[in-house]
């Protein structure tokens, strides 16, 4: 009789329909079948409730010798007028479902008032009458784990609901997880306690209406030299790497709730404007952390404790979009920061990334293994790569615009060296893409699959390099050409230039201004601020943008002199480079034609005088066309119409190079290459051909317009590069315009508009030259 009553219980607590019975009647229906045995041994406190086939298990000890506890002949006789078709489990499960429920409809204000404080009746009740915590408690010890999981959640919300009403903590509670987790690791039972004091945390941290700075300082203060022990205890002190080789111990259960309560400690510590040992701990003993991460523990752990990393790093970020609050008016937090960045810092110097294997196999849909064709990036983790990437990064940060020297830079430097090593050896350019050549390509080719990552990594080396650009005009009033050149190989060969950076990621998304329209709607990223911080740059550095510009139409441009390539008897040809880029790149420079095509995915043209005008002239040049589908060259920009730009090209219905044959540099060949190439009538790509130098042949009235030609002994690239990223920005400032004129972008943009203006006079009316 009595699961049937239960039952219709439920159904109406499901509805929200009035109880119409007496409080003491539901709470009776409520109250577990778990009783304190008089003959009872105090020493066998935990016990296993009747499995689904009437079984039982056996008693496990614990140190909770004031926890009311039952013996198995309690819940057998406890149960035995109950319909059959029903175990005892199934009765027990049904009960705690009831008592969360009930809970959140107390809560709710959907709810009728005197509904509500029906329930609150009935809590009362249970709690003083039916000692349903200590029974709670009881359950939480169970072999069973969906029991036990069900009494945490449960037990959590009543916790939290007496905390929020009466604004008291439950005594019995606090004394059993006190005691509990005192008494790591002799109590083993530890990972039950922790699972309630995380959910209580979430659940305050959910509330909409609670002032949750109050609550949570009542809730943790008691805990807080406890957990900092617990803390010393399972990350140092008693630490064994032997347990922690399987995900399903006890003692990996134990570390992986612990892990759980570290975010949700972390979570909770912005509520609080003086934050507590326990929320602090992580930050000022990472060590232990990050000793773990190293050691021969199993993956998974490896990987729970990075990410928890990468939210430590992030945490800044979060608060300031919060509250707004400057990093230097939380000394705490500053504090942490730095003791966290330190400690990182430290081991990533000491070659910590390379112990940390990325091998694992990721899981894929429907199996583990990855189907045929699928590019893995070498097999490595990604997630775990960029979030270890991320936590470097973030940790320079802090470090250099904490405090830092011009002397510091080569800290920084050795530390981006190591970070390079670390994303060389665990990424692996797949058939299809181009190998990797310049050191600042690599942050878009690590982040580009995660925007918010990828920003938050690209804001920490920004305002790196505006740092120590800071630091470096601060020493010196006037700073020599020399300086200036050793500034930036520093920049390229650490990775770090933001122009480069940019540009790079600029490529990856084909020019489109609509993706970065989509960064700066977004409130997941922080694209909003790294765009500003870098358009001030280009402001006042327009010339260095210009120049990096230039070398990527060197470098990665359509056609390229190599003076190896030709024949012994003929002159050197000098090719046009910028040798400080040349040293920042971190392969050397191909020598001959074969090595470059085979590393680069290169088409080669060759271009010889005709037989009938060998007497004239018997030179050749060499030309190179890049046929990549991983970068966006110059070529491909006009063969490959995979951006708005190339599409407007290609709106004048004219021809463009798409075949490859070798090319005879007479009036001919100069017909035909202006027939296929230049064809073009956009009045912007018009005032480009006549920035370069066209091609002048011996005997020849006509001159090449192609775009980048070879020319007895130099090469003028075109200014493709700064076009398409100029032009990229000026669709964005029309975009933005436009929503703004119809009220449909999410925020002001003046200030971003007038930066965006500035920047297009800028391209129009300074000669980039």
């Amino acid at each position: 009789m009595k699961i049937s009553l239960l039952q219709q219980m439920y159904k109406d607590v499901l509805v929200g329909i009035p109880l119409p019975k007496d409080s003491h009647h539901y709470a009776s229906l409520l109250n577990l079948c778990v009783e304190q045995s008089p003959e009872r041994d105090e020493s066998r406190n935990w016990m296993h409730l009747p499995s689904t086939d009437g079984g039982t298990g056996s008693h496990q000890d614990t140190n909770m010798s004031d926890a009311v506890v039952p013996t198995t002949d309690d819940l057998s006789n406890s149960f035995a007028n109950m319909n059959s078709s029903f175990s005892a489990r199934e009765v027990m499960l049904l009960q705690l479902t009831m008592i969360k429920m009930m809970v959140a409809k107390a809560e709710s204000q959907e709810i009728e008032f005197n509904t509500r404080q029906k329930y609150r009746e009935i809590f009362v009740l249970l709690l003083k009458e039916a000692k349903i915590d200590s029974k709670l408690i009881c359950v939480l010890g169970s072999d069973d784990q969906l029991l036990s999981h069900m009494a945490s959640k449960s037990l959590a919300s009543r916790v939290y609901f007496q905390l929020k009403e009466e604004n008291t903590l439950n005594v019995t509670w606090l004394a059993f997880s006190l005691k509990t987790l005192s008494g790591f690791p002799v109590n083993t039972q530890a990972a039950a306690c922790l699972w309630t004091l995380t959910t209580i945390i979430k659940d305050i941290l959910k509330d909409q209406v609670l002032p949750k700075a109050g609550i949570l300082k009542k809730l943790l203060a008691p805990f807080d030299a406890v957990l900092e022990g617990f803390y010393n205890s399972i990350l140092f002190h008693h630490f064994d790497s032997q347990h922690y080789t399987s995900p399903y111990s006890e003692a990996a259960n134990n570390l992986i709730s612990f892990i759980d309560l570290l975010e949700a400690l972390l979570a909770s510590r912005i509520e609080l404007e003086l934050p507590l040992r326990c929320q602090r701990v992580l930050f000022l003993k990472v060590s232990y952390v990050l000793n773990l991460i190293s050691s021969s523990i199993h993956y998974l752990f490896k990987k729970l404790f990075i990410m928890l990393l990468k939210k430590c790093v992030l945490y800044k970020s979060r608060e300031d979009a919060k509250s707004g609050s400057l990093f230097l008016q939380n000394p705490s937090l500053l504090e942490d920061m730095l003791a966290l960045s330190n400690a990182v810092l430290q081991v990533v110097n000491l070659t910590w990334l390379n112990q940390i294997p990325l091998n694992e196999k990721t899981s894929y849909f429907g199996g583990s293994e990855a189907a045929p064709g699928d590019d893995t990036q070498g097999g490595s983790d990604q997630t775990v790569l960029r979030a270890l990437s991320l936590v470097v990064l973030k940790a320079l940060e802090f470090k250099f615009q904490s405090s830092a020297t011009e002397a510091e830079i080569k800290d920084f430097q050795s530390s981006m060296s190591q970070l390079l090593i670390f994303w060389r050896s665990h990424v692996k350019p797949s058939q299809q893409s181009h190998p990797v050549v310049h050191h600042c390509e690599w942050l878009s080719l690590i982040f580009i699959e995660q925007d918010d990552d990828m920003w938050e990594a690209a804001k920490a080396l920004l305002l790196i390099y505006l740092k120590f650009d800071r630091l470096r005009h601060d020493a010196a009033d006037n700073l020599s050409q020399k300086e200036e050149e050793t500034w930036n190989f520093l920049t390229h060969a650490s990775g770090y230039n933001p122009h480069c950076i940019f540009l790079f990621f600029l490529e990856k998304i084909a020019f489109d201004s609509t993706v970065l329209l989509d960064f700066l709607i977004s409130s997941e990223t922080c694209f909003l601020e790294y765009l500003v911080r870098f358009l001030k740059l280009l402001r006042k550095d327009w010339h260095q943008f210009v120049d990096v510009c230039n070398h990527f139409d060197t470098k990665h441009g359509t056609f390229q002199s190599i003076s190896s390539v030709k024949p012994p008897h003929q002159e050197k040809q000098s090719c046009m480079t910028d040798e400080s880029l040349q040293n920042a790149c971190c392969e050397p420079e191909p020598q001959t034609v074969i090595s470059l095509a085979a590393s680069h995915n290169y088409l080669v043209f060759t271009a010889e005088q005709g037989d009938n005008e060998g007497a004239e002239s018997n030179q050749s040049n060499s030309l190179i066309c890049t046929d990549s589908t991983a970068l966006l060259g110059s070529l491909q920009s006009l063969v490959n119409y995979d951006s708005s730009d190339d599409s407007e090209l290609e709106s004048d219905g004219k021809e463009s190079l798409v075949n490859t044959k070798q090319v005879p540099l007479n009036n001919e060949g100069e017909r035909w290459m202006r027939e296929t190439c230049c064809s073009y009538t956009d009045d912007k790509w018009n005032t480009l051909k006549s920035e370069v130098l066209p091609l002048k042949q011996k005997g020849s009235n006509t001159s090449s317009c192609l775009t980048c030609m070879a020319s007895s002994g130099n090469i003028v690239p075109p200014r493709i590069m700064i076009y398409k990223s100029t032009k990229c920005l000026e669709e964005l400032e029309k975009a933005i315009s436009r929503l703004q004129r119809r009220n449909l972008f999410p925020y002001n943009p003046s200030a971003l508009l007038k930066l965006l203006s500035h920047i297009e006079k800028i391209s129009k009316n300074v000669n980039p030259q």
